[in-house]
């Protein structure tokens, strides 16, 4: 038999404990050399929120976590009796493995991928500028380029409307 990635169900915000108390008892009923590693899969989330930036972990997958485990009925139930855990997922009561793409791809989102803004802004939405050339400036969004972490605002000067590209750090809602 070879490790394998399988995926569990638990409640609802109660990942990282099903986590903890999955790895408790890995090491008391001593499973090390069936149950290998546990994920609860996160990715990186940049926030903006008064003109500072803020990185919060964001789970990918609320109420799953992956396992990395040799599959057979003692390391089964391991797993399926940890507090927290509702269940593996899979047809009927066989769990079903992860493919190896899959878990490429989960893992790499996890660790390799730029953080993602979260995008509280909205084009129309009034923003003041708080650093750089235009402080102290008001003025209306005219375009959220989220992939950049950047907005196009329309500033007053001079009488005329005129459009300038900020970083989400240089502004704050009003």
């Amino acid at each position: 038999m070879e490790k394998q990635w399988y995926v569990i169900h638990t409640y609802s915000g109660y990942e990282n404990k099903v986590k903890a108390n999955l790895e408790k008892r890995i090491e008391s009923m001593g499973m090390e050399d069936k149950i290998f590693r546990i994920v609860v899969p996160v990715e990186d989330e940049v926030e903006f929120k008064d003109g500072k930036k803020r990185i919060n972990k964001r789970k990918v997958f609320p109420g799953y976590v992956l396992v990395e485990m040799i599959m057979s009925d003692d390391s089964w139930y391991v797993v399926r009796n940890t507090p927290g855990v509702t269940g593996f997922v899979g047809s009927g009561s066989k769990p079903i493995p992860l493919q190896p793409a899959e878990v490429r791809s989960i893992l790499r989102r996890m660790g390799m991928e730029e953080a993602r803004p979260k995008v509280t802004y909205e084009v129309g939405q009034s923003v003041r500028v708080i650093h750089g050339p235009f402080l102290g400036f008001i003025g209306g969004i005219q375009e959220v380029m989220a992939d950049r972490g950047k907005l196009r605002v329309l500033v007053s000067m001079f009488g005329r409307e005129t459009p300038v590209e900020l970083d989400f750090s240089q502004v704050e809602e009003l």
